[in-house]
């Protein structure tokens, strides 16, 4: 079983086989807090050792997957001083490291909108399924931050360099539809019947061969975590470079003030 005692941010839960991982702050729309940040960089090698499940799905309480960055969180960083990037940047190669890394499958469940951190994790699962509803987008640009958590990784893999950087560049979001349609996402189902294809879905998956698929994610995610191995130490470290301008406290500024930012480029 999982050792739900060390988790606050993330609530578990069994079928069978199927372990459910939920971010468990609805009332918040789920949105990245510093303790879901630390929960998630150990969630997904807690779950690769537990003997009481094969498959994983990641999916969110309420309404939403993932909102995002806490705006309120960063905020309070710059008002208090930027701790050493050096710390955040091994809380964010343990997280993604340890999603490629799992050799159970993983799948997300988007049940709302994933958004920012909440799209990149969705995107790096192996498979996703999303409700149609939901809405997909990594608006780090738009806070004046670069695409240093998964982003600029996954986005290209996932539908080639030419929508990834138009996506990427300007945060536009896509609807869930859209998103299965050039290929970002595996499957989108109605809502009402999201649930029972999931539960189902997953259901079939932990009754399958489990070397043979487990085998079969390690090959198929080997490229990638040997080109995350080659680019994530600079998306990190961008991102927190990022953090020190004037843009990125105009960003955070504007959007706990709820108007426009206004950069000046520095």
């Amino acid at each position: 079983m999982m050792p739900s005692e060390r988790y606050s941010a993330l609530a578990f839960d069994y079928a069978g086989r199927v372990l459910t991982i939920r971010i468990d702050m609805a009332d918040r729309l789920n949105v990245v807090t510093e303790q879901l940040h630390t929960e998630m960089a150990t969630v997904f090698e807690d779950a690769a050792r537990d003997p009481d499940c094969d498959v994983i799905v990641l999916t969110g309480a309420g309404r939403t997957f993932c909102a995002g960055g806490d705006l309120q969180w960063l905020a309070d960083e710059l008002e208090t001083g930027l701790a050493p990037f050096v710390g955040e940047s091994h809380v964010m190669r343990r997280i993604v490291g340890s999603l490629l890394e799992c050799p159970k499958p993983v799948i997300a469940a988007v049940n709302g909108d994933a958004i920012g951190f909440g799209a990149s994790i969705a995107l790096l699962c192996d498979v996703v399924i999303a409700v149609e509803t939901a809405r997909f987008a990594d608006p780090h640009v738009r806070l004046g931050l670069s695409t240093g958590d998964g982003g600029s990784l996954i986005w290209p893999q996932l539908i080639g360099y030419a929508k990834a950087r138009h996506y990427l560049l300007t945060g536009d979001a896509l609807d869930a539809v859209e998103a299965e349609r050039i290929g970002l996402i595996a499957l989108v189902k109605p809502q009402d019947e999201f649930e029972a294809f999931v539960a189902a879905y997953a259901a079939r998956m932990a009754k399958g061969a489990q070397t043979a698929i487990r085998y079969s994610k390690v090959t198929a995610n080997l490229p990638l975590r040997q080109l995350a191995a080659t680019v994530y130490e600079a998306m990190i470290a961008y991102e927190g470079l990022c953090k020190h301008t004037d843009d990125y406290r105009e960003g955070v500024t504007a959007f706990l003030e709820k108007r426009k930012p206004i950069y000046i480029g520095r």
